[in-house]
């Protein structure tokens, strides 16, 4: 939207006052316009090096200010204001997810291979508690309404709730679809993604139930979801390379927008009206526009590497973590394997 500029300082007669308040009433309203639409201007700034091996999700913890990244065989850690690496914070057997509770004094680790949630002292890395969940226990999250931690465990297809008090099991829902990352809506229930079924699970936490399923028109394979707006809106990043927003007051989906194919993560930074969803496959992360909750806008395609498809976002700082690695081309019908010594953090800033 253009800006509007006052062309002249010279007296205008007794019409001075109210066109000045007509101007600046329209100027403001453009200058709020062009702040809401305005690109988002991040790019890639550092890297920080880590040890070989695979990961998955990761997470920043503002009241310590560090970043936890889930891998195969460790818990990694950075202070993010020294910069120093903690390559094993604390064993794992394929973590998938961290999550800082207690004030970032206790993180919770979803262990796939032991089929566990573990609790870690964050000072010391020692284990606090054990409590198995299910098969291949997966995306987690602190759930603020209940004051649950929820588990999504595709292998068993159950999302579980875990007390973090008492290190318990409180109740298990059966959510089949093949589960990916949820989010709560701040009210007792949840959102989670179901990458099999092309699906939106809505789960009610309290009562144990799921409540219903909604198709994820357009989309194949969700991973990254957020629940945003208050909890009127949930995005998902899908495979195919596109973004949904459920409207979950209409069951439907309301609006699809173009992103990165290969994503594995979505974070919003609602402080800052905007989403990230990070593309492994297409090697960028695509910011979109949150300030209209009625119209939501790509604003930038931010180049990143191939393979960074998890992240974790600073509310702090605005600044996203993407774990990476140079990746060799395997076989026909195999994997690809991370080249030796190149497993990095890519570090995203907004300028200024």
């Amino acid at each position: 939207m253009p800006v509007l500029r006052h062309q002249s300082d010279e007296p205008m007669g007794k019409s001075v006052p109210n066109l000045t308040k007509t101007l600046t009433s329209v100027l403001t309203l453009a200058l709020a316009g062009t702040a809401s639409a305005a690109p988002a201007d991040y790019s890639v700034v550092d890297r920080i090096a880590g040890a070989d091996g695979g990961w998955d999700y990761a997470s920043v913890d503002p009241a310590l200010g560090r970043l936890y990244v889930a891998r195969a065989d460790a818990v990694m850690a950075v202070d993010l204001a020294t910069g120093k690496v903690t390559q094993r914070l604390a064993p794992a057997q394929k973590a998938h997810s961290i999550v800082p509770i207690n004030h970032g004094t206790t993180l919770v680790e979803t262990d796939g291979t032991s089929g566990t949630v573990r609790f870690i002292d964050a000072a010391t890395g020692a284990q606090i508690a054990q409590v198995a969940t299910g098969k291949k226990p997966d995306a987690a999250f602190l759930d603020a309404a209940t004051g649950m931690i929820v588990v999504m465990n595709p292998g068993s297809n159950a999302v579980v709730l875990v007390d973090p008090a008492s290190h318990a099991v409180v109740r298990s829902i059966t959510v089949p679809g093949g589960l990916e990352e949820g989010g709560g809506d701040g009210h007792g229930h949840a959102f989670v993604n179901l990458e099999q079924a092309n699906q939106l699970a809505e789960v009610d936490l309290n009562a144990g139930t799921l409540v219903r399923t909604i198709p994820l028109t357009g989309c194949d394979g969700p991973t990254g979801l957020a629940v945003v707006a208050h909890g009127t809106r949930v995005l998902s990043a899908c495979a195919n390379g596109v973004m949904t927003v459920v409207d979950p007051a209409a069951g439907k989906v309301v609006q699809s927008l173009p992103v990165g194919k290969g994503p594995d993560a979505l974070m919003a930074d609602e402080a800052r009206g905007l989403a990230f969803v990070p593309a492994g496959q297409a090697a960028t992360l695509t910011a979109i526009s949150l300030a209209d909750p009625a119209h939501y806008a790509v604003v930038a395609t931010i180049p990143t590497q191939r393979s960074a498809r998890t992240g974790a976002l600073d509310p702090r700082t605005g600044r996203i973590y993407l774990p990476a690695a140079t990746m060799i081309p395997g076989a026909p019908g195999t994997k690809a394997t991370a080249q030796p010594g190149s497993f990095v953090v890519l570090v995203v800033a907004p300028k200024g």
